[in-house]
């Protein structure tokens, strides 16, 4: 997809705004109109606007009650309309999708709080990836993908074995001072 700039975002100071991971993740990100789209994490809900804005059908879900009103108020600003909800990962996005999006939170670091959750992934940097692809195959069509945001910050032995078994193909790789973020397509096993 193409980024759109002119899109209204609205920030909140305990939500992950719009970043440059965000930006990456949309420009590597190709959908189609009517594809179902579960975008996990939401945030500002700048990656589901644009799914939307696509013709994608989108649920949009959050751990984080002050991303869900973001995202609710950014959809709305936008004219824009998907089904945004309260969620833990899977536990309350009911239904099949053809793609599962998520800008994990991928820095190695065990930080608390809920604006840490959008960033900390915890000591080995994988936060909920394993859970992620582990219950996918419930909320996924026939052919259906998971695409994440991933950093060379993570653990590479524990990403390693968390991808083992899937067919992964890299969207795209982006370069920073410190690390490389790579966009994975991960599908069911190889």
């Amino acid at each position: 997809m193409e980024y759109d700039p002119e899109l209204s975002v609205r920030e909140h100071p305990d939500v992950y705004p719009p970043s440059e991971d965000s930006i990456f993740l949309i420009e590597c990100l190709d959908v189609s109109p009517g594809e179902r789209v579960l975008e996990i994490g939401c945030g500002s809900g700048v990656v589901s606007m644009h799914c939307v804005k696509n013709g994608c059908t989108v649920m949009s879900v959050d751990i984080n009650p002050d991303a869900v009103s973001i995202t609710r108020s950014n959809m709305e600003d936008n004219g824009l309309i998907a089904d945004v909800r309260l969620s833990d990962l899977y536990s309350n996005a009911e239904g099949h999708f053809d793609t599962i999006v998520f800008n994990l939170p991928y820095l190695p670091v065990d930080e608390e709080g809920m604006l840490a959750k959008a960033w900390s992934g915890g000591d080995d940097g994988m936060g909920p990836l394993p859970e992620l692809l582990e219950k996918a195959p419930e909320h996924l069509l026939p052919g259906g993908r998971v695409v994440v945001v991933v950093s060379s910050l993570m653990d590479k032995e524990a990403l390693d074995s968390c991808l083992s078994g899937h067919d992964v193909k890299v969207l795209g790789r982006l370069p920073l001072f410190f690390e490389e973020l790579r966009v994975l397509e991960i599908r069911g096993s190889s």
